[in-house]
């Protein structure tokens, strides 16, 4: 007997959340709706271009529905809602985007569903959790959080450029529980379900019992921030072009300070990650992490062929607010609240702090401009 067809709801229609609808739709077990809010017009119109390495050059792609709004897509129940939203919390939190889904008038028509969120940073989930806790009276909301690892960028609002990889590791989310590192079968067949729809649709993924410490190791690639610029070498084939690259006329400092900055900031996440109780383990926080996240990055930008842009970085040249403080805020806040002090990244997020000022700065008076 075939395995009965989920609707699953997606929001956010970015780089990452078009391919994540490409997977689900590919998997032949999930009907999706999208909310495509910035881009509705445009994918409504031509639909997305896909140029991956992995899952082709496809055009004209589209979801099975597509809407303007959470609002608009709140007419059916769902299994599931991925969210794909960058968390953004000065501007709108995750709890408001999805509201329409756990109102008074949806709870009297229809179950609630298992959010999945698929959003960089740290504590992306609370908000979320006190809200479903606060409004739907549930003892236990069903949350679960996500690290990914994915080489994709948003070349314009409905073209999509992703590598040869997508890595998604999943687990449920448990408020302010950092010890519990069993699935209860109700857990495990939570998991089991979306896991098995994104492997059928053929993304790579892992099924974890304690995600917290795996979301801490993420956060690492984020806050590197690390850029082709710091890495690669000049072509040495006439004929092949790239850039950035590291230019040899100060190549001996980038070696000097800023590589080993980068390594000594990684290594403030390791002493906080310790505060959190996160061993020295493979399946804790190894000691080796700083330099496998170095290593991994390192393969990347050096690449010739490599285009990826870290996302902070793209959404700043771009105008766009970044993740500041899902990345390095709460870096910032974790380490106060227990008496640590982490001067390198305290540093990076002040000065971060400035430039997500300017952007919403800029964001405001467009929109005045507009009114």
């Amino acid at each position: 007997m075939a395995a009965p067809i989920k609707d699953v709801l997606l929001v956010g229609f970015g780089a990452v959340g078009a391919i994540y609808s490409l997977i689900l739709k590919q998997s032949g077990l999930a009907r999706v709706t999208a909310v495509a809010r910035s881009n509705f017009d445009i994918v409504n119109k031509e639909g997305i271009r896909f140029q991956s390495r992995k899952y082709g050059d496809i055009k004209g792609w589209r979801p099975d529905r597509l809407c303007k709004s959470v609002a608009d897509a709140a007419d059916r129940p769902y299994s599931y809602v991925l969210v794909t939203t960058k968390a953004i919390p000065e501007l709108v939190r995750t709890s408001q985007i999805l509201a329409p889904l756990y109102s008074k008038e949806y709870r009297a028509q229809f179950a609630q569903p298992t959010y999945v969120l698929i959003q960089n940073g740290l504590n992306v989930e609370m908000d979320l959790y006190k809200a479903l806790k606060t409004h739907s009276q549930t003892d236990n909301p069903k949350i679960i959080s996500t690290a990914l690892w994915i080489g994709t960028n948003l070349l314009m609002p409905n073209v999509v450029e992703h590598s040869d990889f997508d890595r998604l590791s999943l687990g449920v989310y448990r408020y302010e529980d950092r010890t519990t590192t069993i699935n209860t079968a109700e857990e495990a067949a939570l998991l089991d379900g979306i896991g098995h729809i994104l492997e059928a649709g053929g993304s790579t993924i892992s099924i974890l019992p304690e995600i917290q410490r795996v979301k801490f190791r993420k956060n690492f690639w984020n806050v590197a921030y690390t850029l082709p610029a710091m890495f690669r070498s000049p072509p040495e084939d006439p004929s092949v072009s790239y850039e950035p690259y590291v230019s040899p006329i100060t190549a001996d400092l980038i070696s000097s300070y800023t590589i080993p900055a980068i390594k000594a900031t990684l290594n403030e996440l390791v002493v906080l990650g310790r505060a959190l109780g996160y061993p020295d383990t493979e399946d804790g926080l190894p000691s080796s992490v700083v330099d496998s996240v170095f290593e991994g990055t390192w393969k990347i930008h050096t690449r010739a062929d490599s285009t990826h842009v870290p996302s902070m970085l793209l959404d700043t040249e771009k105008g766009f607010p970044i993740e500041v403080e899902v990345i390095v805020g709460e870096v910032v806040r974790m380490a106060k609240e227990r008496n640590l002090q982490l001067p390198r990244i305290e540093t990076l997020y002040a000065l971060l702090l400035v430039v997500q000022n300017q952007i919403l700065r800029k964001m405001e008076e467009a929109k005045g401009r507009s009114a």
